[in-house]
């Protein structure tokens, strides 16, 4: 008999986690490059040589979709999945979804205030080319949150989690 938590296994609690992170740091990331990219858009029809200069304030806000993105593929390592499925209990599967929470909620904001940030960064570099690397510093700092959340969800599992598992 596989036991749950709240209703859910720990399979499902698990997975659970593994969907938010990937969703919230994936719209984030997408709803922030959109933001940048209408800027970076109007600025190009004008300025087409500035697409260089421009184009990591358009990239940037894209790496809280990747966090999420790990933190989904690192949910099948702490599962253990050559353990059996049974072997995941309720209360574990939910420390797994709790765990996976820094990053979807994190990224997901940090990802549309990036979007926001380097779109008023495109504005520097509209109007002074040579002032990209000071422009970038500005989405950076948002940055800084997203991968503190990582490292946060990353401790969580292999700190925290993996010495509970049962076996």
């Amino acid at each position: 008999m596989v036991e749950t938590f709240g209703g859910l296994t720990g399979l499902q609690w698990a997975l659970l986690g593994a969907a938010v992170a990937v969703i919230g740091g994936g719209s984030g990331s997408a709803m922030g490059i959109t933001y940048i990219a209408n800027v970076a858009g109007g600025i190009l029809t004008e300025m087409p040589d500035h697409f260089g200069p421009l184009l990591p304030l358009v990239v940037i806000p894209g790496t809280q979709g990747i966090y999420g993105f790990i933190t989904g593929v690192l949910v099948a390592f702490v599962m253990k999945p050559g353990a059996g499925w049974d072997a995941l209990t309720g209360a574990l599967g939910f420390q797994i979804f709790l765990a996976c929470l820094p990053v979807a909620f994190v990224c997901f904001s940090s990802g549309v205030y990036q979007g926001l940030t380097a779109a008023g960064a495109a504005g520097m570099v509209a109007k002074r080319r040579e002032e990209m690397g000071r422009a970038l510093v500005l989405p950076a700092l948002v940055e800084t949150y997203a991968v503190l959340s990582l490292i946060v969800t990353i401790l969580m599992f292999f700190v925290v989690i993996k010495p509970a598992y049962p076996g």
